[in-house]
């Protein structure tokens, strides 16, 4: 009886992984295509110069932790990583205490303090405790977030309907001017999270899992958020500001390019938005070129020296059609940029070296 029993379940089993493989009953979170094309393959251990990483998180907890970090970072070349703690108060200090033994290789920022926001008289506070983190250590502020409900990154208190643009947090880029200390910002997110989850949507694996719900009340669109960030930039022009994912701009890097034009303060990291420009490489390639001083390398995923591989072989290689759908999490094929070796070494390393001083 229970050889009767396996023999069933294993047939079970055969027949729904054969369903599972019919091409009429795919689904597009399981596809996984495998590239056919007889090209070469680029494998970059270290990368072209060294690297001073903008955009990552406080990953490690530990001072092992640390340490594994920072063995990870030696072996693909990365000098120097920029922490976003998004917080200040005593968990910015736990932070800043662990990362401090390591100052030669790691720099901390903070984030803003938005107790009581909503209620009159906010501001002098949040400065004061910005004044604190700073003799406390930190370099910068960020990564300061909105994705149409307001600003939720931060914690412990998150400024649901105050947006970048609000009056209230002109006092705050002023003193961040005044310390010089760079502001590291999150506006929107990729252009498809907030299209239809239809058939129409050319990144809808991906998006599907990251989508904006444009229902909720208070919720401002994709356009209305570049304007705060834009309205933020254009009104503290003595703060260093830097949009992260390329302002969420890899769909219509032209938009990016105008406001790199109109303002001398404003920069971009290319952190985690690898995948959204890799497939059309040419004309990122011309954008990387044209607005070299203006850009800077981050990551924003994790500290695997996989994921740092990855990031060399889109930025140096000339390879084609590669598939990184475990990274990324979207269908279609990437390919390197092929970027200059004098691009490179501003995007790597020389401009976030000269924000950072």
């Amino acid at each position: 009886m229970k050889t009767k029993i396996l023999l069933l379940l294993v047939t079970i089993i055969a027949n729904t992984a054969l369903y599972a493989q019919d091409a009429d009953n795919i689904l597009l979170k399981n596809y996984r295509p495998v590239s056919i094309y007889n090209v070469p393959l680029s494998h970059i251990e270290r990368a072209a110069y060294p690297i001073i990483d903008v955009h990552t998180h406080a990953y490690a907890t530990t001072d092992e932790g640390v340490k594994a970090w920072i063995k990870a970072m030696d072996a693909c070349g990365i000098e120097k990583s920029v922490v976003l703690t998004e917080t200040s108060g005593a968990e910015f200090d736990t932070i800043c205490k662990l990362y401090s033994k390591y100052s030669n290789r790691f720099e901390v920022w903070c984030g803003f303090d938005y107790t009581g926001y909503d209620k009159p008289g906010y501001g002098p506070a949040a400065v004061k405790e910005l004044e604190r983190c700073f003799k406390m250590g930190a370099k910068g502020v960020g990564e300061e977030g909105d994705k149409g409900l307001g600003l939720f990154f931060n914690d412990p208190v998150k400024a649901w309907g105050m947006h970048f643009d609000d009056p209230r947090m002109k006092p705050l880029f002023a003193k961040c001017a005044q310390l010089g200390m760079p502001v590291n910002i999150h506006v929107a997110d990729p252009i498809w999270m907030y299209e239809k989850m239809d058939s129409t949507n050319d990144g809808l694996m991906n998006a599907q899992t990251w989508r904006i719900d444009m229902t909720k009340p208070g919720t401002i669109g994709f356009d209305a958020l570049i304007q705060t960030l834009e309205n933020a930039v254009k009104n503290n022009p003595k703060t260093i500001f830097i949009a992260c994912h390329l302002a969420n701009l890899s769909h219509d890097l032209d938009r990016l390019g105008t406001m790199f034009d109109k303002y001398p303060n404003f920069y971009a990291d290319i952190s985690a938005r690898y995948a959204e420009s890799a497939p059309v490489p040419r004309y990122t390639r011309a954008f990387y070129e044209k607005y070299q001083d203006r850009l800077l390398y981050g990551t924003d995923m994790t500290f695997d020296t996989a994921m740092y591989r990855t990031t060399f072989r889109i930025l140096e290689s000339e390879d084609e059609h590669f598939y990184e759908t475990g990274l990324f999490g979207y269908h279609w094929a990437l390919n390197g940029l092929g970027l200059p070796g004098t691009v490179l070494k501003k995007l790597y390393h020389d401009n976030a070296a000269r924000i950072l001083k």
